[in-house]
């Protein structure tokens, strides 16, 4: 058995391995960047580690750093998580090559199944159906446009070693490619530290279907549930649920076996997610994750299995403790987990909102569980993914669960910054949701999002300079909940604010205002105006890269451009001026 980890990554992976290797006795070494000295998991595990920098590149992708505090710590095994290097295979081949163990798959299975090109043609070799798509790496428009000419639009761009819905783009017609293209491989490079692209035909309804699996170092590979995760916005998931809803007689049992066949034919071993789309009674090969998943907690409350120990296990030599039988036998009632992003879901936008929790209160009662990354007076980096952490619920049935969950995100509070938990509670109470007619795309053509406001809670200023007050009254002994918009009390007048407000556009200006604000804080990494340009409302001006995400920035007046303040690579701040139209 292991006898120290390092978890090379952050946030709530690194709180959720810590947990499960404290409670089998294993000591904990964590590693940080400069923003990150304080978090929780620096805080929680037994010893931490300076990588140094603040972006993903200076600090979690900094192989040679990772290394030396693998060194220093005299950790005999390292845990990946999700994202940064877990499926990168040069990393994992550089930490068994020290003689260390890898808490995940072999190097020449991340390779083979890793690369979503190489991953489709292993998953024809196992027997499963494939999308059509390329089976090598695109480095032209011209060829993702050729691809959509012969096998129809719209197509989807997507990374080659990546996951999550990141560096993946929609393409619609030939003329989009170009952009969407350098789009892909900007998010790709960014958040995997590689640009590889390849191209598949895009599926106009479907659910999005994933099996769980595991395997051990004997040849030993079982999958331990299914998991619907079509409730997505941006090809990211919001909300996962298992096992998967709906499916007809037989499909669950097929797609397990065929996730079994497509890992043992690249000699896979430890945890894994095969990843297949479902429509009109056909699921087909997707991808492979060679990596634990995001949302793994939601097929361990139907279980009762430790994902996590398990693959420490794998890593120690041992083999799985239980058959595909015990596994089946162990599925009972229904889960679901629901992603806490730091992000502003109003009218549907979804813009990152990076900045300080000012207050965290997070539910609790039967069957309800939160894995989180955060606490109260923790900051979310506009450097990181902006998960603060996950509700995973279970009940004997699905309705239950959907009950239970919708309870328990009433209950939670979280201020300081906007999260999904609006838009979340619009899922669970729709009908669609319910009755299992959702796809991949329903939350953002179906769903109707554009009278949803969200509040970050804490104190708020508007144009006006009021600002918004809480209180509580009683009325006849019954007790009300009350907020208002005051003026703040000081020694002089009142001023008012010469800073935009944060609006629901996309802009995160004052409505019909000729200066587009930021939004959020990031990074300048396009802009598409220039002095002179007449725009209209819902013309794109700047591309703005926060929390690993691209986000355009939209006019929300038409009319002509008379300034342009920013440049690509501009660092900019929630509120400054980016474009002023006249």
């Amino acid at each position: 058995m292991l006898k120290k980890i390092l978890i090379a990554n952050r946030g709530e992976i690194a709180v959720r391995v810590i947990r499960t290797a404290r409670e089998m006795g294993i000591a904990t070494v964590a590693v940080y960047s400069e923003l990150d000295r304080n978090a929780l998991h620096v805080r929680l595990a037994d010893e931490a580690y300076a990588l140094g920098g603040q972006t993903a590149a200076e600090s979690y992708l900094n192989t040679e750093a990772i290394l030396d505090a693998i060194r220093k710590s005299g950790a005999d095994g390292v845990h990946p998580g999700y994202g940064f290097f877990s499926e990168n295979a040069d990393f994992a081949r550089a930490i068994t090559e020290m003689g260390v163990a890898f808490i995940g798959p072999p190097p020449e299975a991340i390779v083979e199944m890793g690369d979503k090109v190489s991953s489709r043609k292993a998953a024809l070799r196992g027997g499963a159906p494939i999308v059509p798509g390329t089976t090598e790496f695109v480095t032209t428009a011209k060829e993702i446009q050729d691809f959509g000419n012969e096998f129809g639009w719209p197509v989807a761009i997507k990374a080659a070693f990546g996951g999550g819905g990141r560096g993946m783009k929609v393409v619609q017609s030939a003329d989009q490619v170009q952009e969407a293209m350098d789009s892909a491989q900007r998010e790709s490079k960014a958040f995997f530290g590689r640009d590889e692209i390849y191209v598949e035909r895009y599926l106009t309804w479907p659910r999005h279907i994933e099996v769980q699996l595991v395997g051990d170092k004997h040849g030993n590979v079982v999958w331990v549930s299914t998991r619907d995760c079509s409730a997505q916005r941006r090809h990211q998931k919001l909300i996962e649920e298992a096992p998967a809803p709906g499916l007809p007689d037989g499909v669950e049992e097929a797609m397990g076996e065929a996730a079994v066949k497509a890992a043992k034919a690249v000699g896979y071993y430890n945890a894994g997610t095969v990843e297949f789309i479902f429509q009109d009674d056909d699921f087909f090969f997707l991808e492979m994750n060679t990596r634990l998943q995001v949302e793994h907690p939601v097929t361990e409350v139907i279980t009762g299995i430790d994902l996590v120990e398990w693959q420490i296990r794998v890593a120690s030599g041992e083999k799985l403790p239980m058959t595909q039988k015990q596994v089946a036998a162990r599925r009972n009632g229904h889960g679901i987990e629901v992603r806490i992003n730091a992000e502003n879901p109003t009218a549907g936008k979804f813009l990152p909102s990076p900045g300080t929790i000012t207050k965290l209160t997070t539910p609790d009662g039967f069957g309800t569980r939160f894995d989180g990354g955060y606490e109260a007076g923790d900051t979310v980096s506009q450097y990181y993914d902006n998960l603060v952490g996950k509700l995973i619920v279970w009940g004997k049935d699905r309705d239950t669960a959907i009950a239970r969950t919708i309870r328990a995100l009433d209950e939670m509070v979280i201020e300081g910054v906007h999260t999904t938990i609006p838009a979340d509670l619009a899922i669970l109470r729709h009908p669609d949701f319910s009755a299992v007619t959702h796809s991949t795309k329903w939350v953002e053509e179906t769903l109707d999002l554009s009278g949803l406001v969200s509040s970050a809670g804490g104190t708020a200023t508007n144009d006006e300079g009021l600002v918004e007050r809480a209180t509580t009254i009683e009325v006849n002994g019954k007790r009300f909940d009350v907020k208002m918009w005051v003026p703040e009390f000081a020694s002089g007048p009142v001023k008012k604010s010469n800073k935009p407000t944060r609006g629901s556009g996309g802009s995160g200006g004052a409505a019909n205002s000729g200066d587009v604000a930021a939004p959020m804080q990031g990074t300048i990494v396009k802009v598409t105006v220039e002095v002179g340009q007449v725009v209209a409302v819902g013309d794109s001006v700047v591309v703005l890269e926060a929390m690993k995400m691209e986000n355009q920035i939209t006019a929300e007046k038409a009319g002509k451009v008379t300034k342009v303040n920013v440049k690509v690579g501009d660092k900019v701040g929630s509120g400054d001026i980016l474009v002023v139209i006249e």
